[in-house]
């Protein structure tokens, strides 16, 4: 079959680009035709640019910063040129999307009606897919709360799918209350295709912290951590003023070398946790509201809450999930073949 994989494959996110890369060629490795759906939109570009320049605000990247980020946006841009492609079309007006045999949507948060760019088109809800089927795998809402309930319209979308795979319990909530149907339950594609990567090569152990706007007290602790370790602080992708070093410039393909390489990662991404279980790397989290749902739900689903922390939880709880990587491996074993033969089900 074509397979047409539509998901958020253009924006400078790490988890964006890795989960899309390991979703198409997980596809192709069983034989299909898989590419990525290629949409494009001048605002969406506009504001992801944006947010490449200045992740801090309203605190403003400095000129040196900002250069070094637009070599981070260059190297994505040049991972982005090695997928396979399809044919470009208008986000707005997919009716030049390209035919496929299957439409798979996701992962990442499509199904988040909240997201500042991308929430709200309706084709990651399927209007407007040319393909006789159409599916999510691993789709997620995101911070949208499964409380709040769908309107109409989009519960309607929802249940026009053929077939609905999540990555989180928020949002089997979300299908459950729009649809009354019960999705499957499926891993994000990196921790279901990883990558093979080889690990980079540092002078001397690091820990690697990933994300931006990282709260004081969570700092503290893992600096505290890091430095009873005697291992070097490397921030990767944002800056981060208190660690030894800044890797901002530091494309896809470096960031999972970062990680292979890491003695443990200190996160408040999804995909930092993700990609420390795939290279089972030991990882502390800290959640923060955008996050909190994502990061909650893939730690309950795998048995890891212990590396999820909170500022009114003891000081020592750092240190402790950053001295082991999580105990998971019979529980990802489980959820790959569960993934895996929802997967081939659709795909046969």
């Amino acid at each position: 079959m074509r397979v047409g994989v539509l998901t958020f494959h253009r924006c400078i996110n790490y988890g964006s680009y890795w989960q899309a890369r390991c979703l198409v060629e997980g596809i192709a490795a069983r034989g299909h035709e898989a590419v990525l759906l290629d949409h494009h939109s001048r605002a969406v570009t506009s504001q992801e640019w944006r947010y490449a320049f200045q992740p801090l605000l309203p605190d403003r990247s400095g000129r040196e910063d900002i250069r070094r980020y637009g070599v981070k946006l260059r190297r994505f841009h040049e991972a982005f040129r090695a997928l396979p492609l399809s044919a470009p079309f208008d986000l707005d007006d997919p009716s030049e999307m390209p035919g496929v045999d299957l439409a798979v949507i996701g992962s990442d948060e499509v199904l988040n009606l909240g997201h500042p760019w991308y929430g709200g088109k309706p084709v990651f809800w399927g209007q407007g897919v040319r393909a006789p089927r159409v599916v999510t795998y691993a789709a997620s809402s995101g911070n949208m709360d499964a409380s709040g309930g769908l309107a109409p319209e989009w519960a309607g979308r929802l249940a026009r799918l053929d077939a609905i795979a999540v990555r989180d319990e928020n949002t089997r909530e979300v299908v459950r209350g729009a649809t009354g149907q019960e999705p499957a339950m499926v891993l994000d594609p990196v921790l279901q295709f990883p990558p093979v990567v080889t690990p980079a090569q540092e002078p001397a152990p690091y820990l690697l912290v990933y994300g931006h706007h990282i709260p004081d007290w969570f700092a503290a602790r893992v600096q505290d951590a890091a430095a009873r370790r005697g291992w070097r602080t490397i921030s990767v992708g944002y800056r981060n003023d208190w660690a030894d070093e800044q890797r901002l410039e530091a494309g896809p393909h470096e960031f999972a070398a970062l990680v292979a390489g890491a003695e443990a990662v200190a996160t408040t991404y999804f995909h930092g946790c993700v990609f420390s279980l795939a290279f089972g790397r030991p990882f502390v989290a800290a959640p923060s509201f955008y996050r909190w749902n994502k990061l909650r739900d893939l730690t309950a689903l795998l048995g890891a809450e212990r590396h999820l922390t909170f500022e009114d939880r003891p000081a020592s709880e750092v240190g402790a999930a950053l001295d082991r990587p999580p105990q998971v491996d019979a529980r990802l074993a489980e959820l790959r073949a569960q993934s895996d033969a929802w997967l081939g089900g659709v795909l046969a």
